[in-house]
């Protein structure tokens, strides 16, 4: 058998990151080295099925719709407790996640950032506080259709998810400084009168 091609091309934003914003990022920040300037290491998409439990074959529909957003296979989440109420068994799969790193993560950023958020309805940016000490960037999306790889016909029912990144940093600070950056769309903070 033949192995897979890889694309050894680096995606777009990476290659500016090594080679431009990199080198800016330290300057601007006054790091003394430049292991100090943040990165990005992963993103996380996460989906949370919880009509799966009343039918399992559309959890499979959803992972199928991950797989085309994400550009690799998700994996099923499952029920970590038993929970009567809404009818929940322990183990039963009610979601799904994907990991991106390397290109893949880069790609899907620059889809998110140039396609996907500005398709988002009443779009004004995103907030600042959703940062956590860390200097990790969560942002939920309510409808998976806001991507070019999701066809609206074929779209059994609405789900939004959950885009994790998780950025190697000092802060909140340096880590805003890095998505801005990549043209990430945060909202300008307000001065009060």
């Amino acid at each position: 058998m033949a192995k897979a091609a890889v694309n050894s091309n680096p995606a777009r934003l990476r290659k500016l990151y090594n080679e431009k914003y990199r080198a800016e990022l330290k300057q601007e920040l006054g790091v003394a080295s430049i292991m100090q300037v943040p990165v990005l290491k992963k993103i996380v998409l996460n989906v949370g099925a919880g009509f799966a439990v009343a039918n399992p074959k559309s959890l499979d529909r959803v992972v199928t719709e991950m797989a085309a957003i994400a550009g690799q296979a998700p994996v099923k989440t499952r029920a970590k407790e038993a929970i009567s109420n809404f009818k929940l068994r322990e183990g039963l799969a009610i979601g799904a996640m994907v990991t991106l790193r390397g290109n893949r993560m880069y790609e899907f950023l620059d889809r998110l950032i140039q396609i996907a958020l500005p398709r988002v309805r009443d779009f004004n940016g995103l907030s600042l506080k959703a940062f956590d000490t860390r200097g990790n960037y969560s942002l939920g999306i309510k409808e998976q259709i806001i991507f070019p790889e999701i066809s609206f016909d074929d779209v059994d029912q609405i789900h939004g998810m959950d885009v994790t990144l998780v950025i190697q940093s000092e802060g909140p600070e340096h880590s805003a400084k890095l998505l801005e950056k990549f043209q990430f769309p945060l909202r300008k903070k307000q001065v009060k009168e």
